[in-house]
């Protein structure tokens, strides 16, 4: 039972993610719904991870933590970097950076 509810929510939160990627124009916003993405992820992990024993699940959830900051790290700073240049965050006004 405690199983199901850990996967009900991952799935909710990765439904949210998924959501937040699609329908927002903000690049702040979009890589606020990717980190729920991954979070839903690593709780989905955990959840089979404690119900099989065994400790992969958490092995490979540290993973994903340490991925997750490094994607935050690159994600701000490109962010920084195109307000820099822009004066603005909206996706929709980077269509103009096609090649």
């Amino acid at each position: 039972m405690l199983t199901t509810q850990f996967l009900l929510l991952g799935a909710v939160l990765f439904c949210i993610g998924v959501y937040g990627v699609l329908a927002r124009k903000n690049a702040v916003m979009v890589l606020m719904s990717i980190e729920l993405i991954l979070n839903s992820v690593n709780i989905n992990l955990l959840a089979f991870s404690v119900r099989h024993g065994s400790v992969d699940g958490n092995t490979f959830a540290l993973y994903i933590i340490a991925i997750a900051a490094a994607e935050v790290g690159v994600g701000l700073a490109m962010v920084l970097l195109i307000y820099r240049n822009r004066r603005t965050i909206a996706l929709d006004d980077l269509s103009e950076m096609k090649g």
